[in-house]
C-alpha cells in the first residue's frame, strides 16, 4: 500500500467534518462535499478530504450514466451493481481515514477539481 501525503489534521472537529462528508456521499452523492468545498476554506485537511469526495461523487455519477445508457444491450444493470459497490466501499474507505485523520486518494477517481 502507497502512503499518501495530503494536510495535515488539526483539530479532531477536522476530522469529524471529514467524516461526515463521506458519509454524506454514500446517501446523497455529490452535494455534501461540494456544501464543505464551499464553506470550509480555511481548513486545508477539509478542503482536500471535500475535494476528494467530490471527485469520486462525480466520477461515480459517470459510471451510474454509463450503466443507465448500456441498459439498452442489458449490461447496464451489472455496470450499476459495480460501480454502486464501489461507491459503497470508497467511501466507507474514506470514512474510516478521514476517522483517523489520515488523507485518503480513491484510486480511480478522475480529478476533475485539483
Amino acid at each position: 500500500m502507497t502512503t499518501v501525503t495530503g494536510p495535515s489534521v488539526d483539530s479532531q472537529e477536522s476530522r469529524n467534518i471529514a467524516l461526515l462528508t463521506w458519509i454524506g456521499t454514500i446517501f446523497f452523492g455529490f452535494i455534501p462535499p461540494l456544501i464543505v468545498y464551499l464553506i470550509k476554506k480555511d481548513d486545508a485537511y477539509v478542503v482536500d478530504q471535500s475535494k476528494e469526495a467530490l471527485n469520486w461523487s462525480i466520477t461515480a455519477a459517470f459510471g451510474y450514466v454509463a450503466g443507465i445508457i448500456l441498459t439498452i444491450i442489458l449490461v447496464g444493470v451489472l455496470v450499476m451493481l459495480a460501480v454502486g459497490l464501489c461507491h459503497l466501499v470508497f467511501c466507507i474507505m474514506g470514512a474510516v481515514a478521514a476517522s483517523n485523520g489520515k488523507p485518503f486518494r480513491v484510486p480511480f477517481a478522475v480529478r476533475l477539481i485539483k
